[in-house]
């Protein structure tokens, strides 16, 4: 497996769609969420946060119908939970960049992530970080702190 690419962000949206493509892979293998993802970003409208925000129940029922996403309606539910918080954090500090930002050490970002948003384990905040260009540690230092093997060729 090799490492994830790092992306330039140009929009909250760019920040959406890493933070879903990291809650999708929770639990399933990232090769059938890589498949699939031209479908699921088409079904979550390129993931603008005001958007997916502001889906309502119905629309969500049509999204755990959906062949062109994982069905997972937790899952679903989080995404839209997480578009929203997402928002309240820029508006709060004057972009997500900033709220990243703010929290000094990257375990304290880690910890703050992962209470902010749900479905975005240790692993999903460290992908998420890394793809999004925010300083972390090497993957062989983040892994062993967790007491795991890194995997040959990631990050």
């Amino acid at each position: 497996m090799e490492a994830p690419s790092r992306i330039q962000v140009k929009s909250l949206a760019d920040y959406l769609e890493v933070m879903s493509k990291s809650v999708f892979q929770t639990g399933i293998s990232w090769r059938v969420v890589e498949s699939k993802w031209p479908q699921i970003k088409e079904a979550f409208q390129g993931f603008d946060p005001a958007v997916v925000s502001s889906l309502n129940e119905p629309e969500l029922d049509e999204l755990t119908q959906d062949k062109r996403v994982i069905r997972n309606r937790r899952k679903l539910e989080a995404i839209v939970s997480n578009a929203s918080r997402l928002l309240e954090l820029e508006k709060t500090y004057g972009s997500f960049k900033e709220y990243l930002r703010s929290r000094g050490s990257f375990e304290d970002l880690v910890k703050d992530l992962r209470k902010q948003f749900k479905f975005l384990g240790e692993s999903g905040a460290y992908h998420f970080l890394w793809v999004v260009g925010e300083q972390v540690p090497s993957y062989e230092e983040w892994c062993a702190s967790h007491g795991e093997t890194p995997k040959a060729g990631s990050h």
